[in-house]
């Protein structure tokens, strides 16, 4: 059953803290960047931002408390979102939802992380502990290992390559390339792609993201106080959230979004093919070419023959991760949630500057967080449109 719209809402005022390599800044550092970035870009002063709604994973799950008084803040609501590439798409809806509801008139969404040598150390040793607990005692932890058992289930079912995946890739860091906040400065070539050092087969060095330091943030507020502040915004035509969709499935080769994609397309009003642009969480380039699928742009299985015509670049006929995503730009933690909606934004209100798509007026954007060792636990998609 189609749910309500979002009638009134709009996003506005993007904001990206140019990523570091490696940096001893605390997080706090890096929100309280973001957060005077929202300040300066809209014109509103922080103290009035009435909600506020964090992603981290290197912030104890208090902090969203901690730093309204570190930070001056006296919000309405507050939010704590360690999801991962879910968190954008999940903040998103709780604060559109409060704005609707009258609960707010400004949520900051923010999310910041930071890669220095506690952070860093401390999600490398926890990460099968904490949300891996079935191949922890065996000693196969991190994204990577988990990610290739997922990654040769789906090869063996659809008969996509490697060579696949690597022009996805390859297209990102050709858009990357333009943004000058991507960590990534030299071009890729398929053959670069196809030579790089396994890391865990079938998942090789440049399937994989570069964690970072930085920040994303972006508010949520009402049309008319955008139009009143003169800010460009977006309107949030339709969101869809699933966790944990096909529990009977042996290895996740499909995830929430096939579950809703007929509600976020019925609210939308719109399809596939009418979007300028598509941002997918692209923490592994499978996991994108899963969301095609999953999102009704082809038939399940048929991501990689689909994209094989098209090209992904700014200029090309399906502009994808415009800002190189993670591949490119890097990996701020949970920021990765958020890049593709912070491009976004800035894409079909006019302002991505040397990552512009001509025209693009209208954007899916999705996000895939937190793997449970087989599968993961939470997906979104939102489609923006531009006023």
């Amino acid at each position: 059953m189609a749910r309500r719209g979002y009638d009134g809402v709009v996003l506005a005022a993007p904001v990206t803290v140019p990523y570091q390599r490696y940096s001893t800044e605390s997080t706090a550092w890096w929100i309280g960047r973001a957060l005077a970035g929202l300040a300066a870009t809209s014109g509103i002063a922080h103290r009035d931002f009435d909600g506020f709604m964090l992603a981290s994973f290197s912030s104890a799950p208090d902090s969203a408390i901690g730093l309204t008084q570190h930070f001056g803040l006296s919000p309405r609501m507050v939010d704590f979102l360690p999801m991962g590439g879910a968190g954008g798409v999940m903040s998103l809806r709780r604060a559109a939802r409060a704005v609707q509801a009258g609960d707010c008139d400004v949520v900051a969404c923010v999310a910041a992380d930071t890669n220095g040598p506690q952070s860093f150390r401390y999600g490398l040793e926890n990460f099968s502990r904490f949300s891996q607990d079935a191949v922890y005692p065996y000693g196969a932890g991190g994204p990577n290992v988990s990610f290739a058992l997922i990654a040769q289930a789906y090869m063996a079912a659809t008969g996509a390559t490697r060579e696949d995946f690597g022009r996805i890739a390859v297209a990102q860091r050709q858009n990357g390339l333009r943004n000058p906040h991507a960590l990534m400065r030299k071009p890729l070539s398929l053959e670069d792609y196809l030579g790089s050092r396994p890391i865990a087969p079938p998942i090789h060095l440049f399937d994989c993201v570069m964690p970072c330091a930085g920040a994303e943030a972006f508010l949520v507020m009402r049309e008319e106080t955008a139009r009143a502040q003169g800010l460009p915004f977006a309107r949030l035509a339709a969101s869809i959230e699933r966790h944990n969709a096909f529990p009977e499935d042996r290895v996740m080769l499909r995830g929430g979004w096939a579950r809703d994609v007929d509600d976020l397309w019925a609210m939308a009003g719109m399809r596939p093919a009418d979007m300028d642009l598509v941002q997918t969480y692209d923490d592994y380039p499978f996991i994108s070419m899963m969301q095609f699928e999953d999102l009704g742009f082809c038939a399940k299985g048929e991501a990689a023959a689909f994209l094989r015509d098209r090209d992904l670049t700014v200029t090309g006929d399906l502009p994808h991760n415009t800002n190189g995503g993670q591949l490119s730009a890097g990996q701020a933690g949970c920021a990765g949630g958020h890049i593709g909606l912070v491009e976004a934004l800035r894409q079909v209100t006019g302002a991505a500057g040397p990552t512009q798509v001509e025209g693009a007026r209208r954007a899916l954007v999705s996000g895939f967080g937190m793997i449970n060792f087989d599968r993961g636990l939470g997906s979104g998609a939102v489609v923006l449109e531009g006023a």
